[in-house]
């Protein structure tokens, strides 16, 4: 690539201005890909490691095989692959509520895009997932069965939301709609920015019979040191027959 930096998409939406661009990093001899809302870096495929735990330490909880699993936040698409290098996931659904992200990946334009849309497990689907969560089971992007995982990466954290009508599905109520969502036995994991909540903490412990919250360390080459996110993994209780 002649020029250090290339901007391969930019688009205005609801949220602000959504850029994507491609750069290389000499120091790291590596050609990163990163998403920019406004001023803000969304994400970047420098650091991949939590995204790609969010689903491994999900599944981990998930037992049985032919898993359907519903993941929340696109992006460059690195917690998808995670999820579809587990045998046991028959069925990936993905929502994301910007078409230009969608677009990136039918377009081939990052990294694992071909390997994410020629997988005949994924489904791509345009729509709202809080809406989706909202709502009784069997909405337009949740099908009509219910799911064994829900793997969310869109909010920096439960306190730190991209936009302010998230908030209510990190609350009591909210963790139950989400929950009406999941088998019996299903599970809820959610990426977050921020060290670990214990007020959220108590609020996943009051709807799910088991919750916890992992600490992801990895290596940082811009700061030389380690960098940290959590990934939380609610499970509910198993209904025998």
């Amino acid at each position: 690539m002649s020029a250090r930096f290339e901007e391969l998409d930019w688009q205005s939406t609801p949220m602000g201005e959504l850029t994507l661009r491609r750069r290389v990093d000499p120091s790291l001899e590596l050609e990163i890909y990163e998403v920019k809302l406004g001023d803000e870096y969304l994400m970047s495929s420098a650091f991949t490691v939590a995204e790609e735990a969010l689903a491994e330490l999900g599944l981990a909880m998930t037992s049985g095989e032919g898993l359907r699993v519903l993941v929340g936040g696109l992006g460059l698409g690195y917690t998808a692959i995670a999820a579809l290098r587990d045998p046991r996931v028959a069925a990936l659904t993905v929502i994301d509520t910007l078409p230009a992200v969608i677009g990136w990946h039918e377009r081939g334009l990052l990294p694992v895009s071909a390997q994410l849309t020629d997988d005949a497990r994924t489904r791509l689907v345009l729509d709202d997932f809080f809406a989706v969560m909202r709502a009784a089971p069997g909405g337009a992007g949740a099908d009509d069965a219910r799911w064994d995982a829900i793997l969310l990466d869109v909010d920096h954290s439960p306190r730190h939301q991209l936009n302010p009508s998230h908030s209510d599905l990190y609350t009591p109520s909210g963790m139950r709609s989400l929950a009406r969502h999941l088998v019996d036995g299903g599970v809820f994991a959610l990426w977050s920015d921020d060290p670990p909540d214990e007020d959220f903490l108590v609020t996943l412990r009051a709807v799910f019979a088991h919750a916890d919250a992992h600490v992801v360390d990895f290596a940082n080459p811009l700061t030389e040191g380690i960098s940290s996110n959590t990934v939380y993994v609610a499970r509910l209780d198993r209904v025998e027959a």
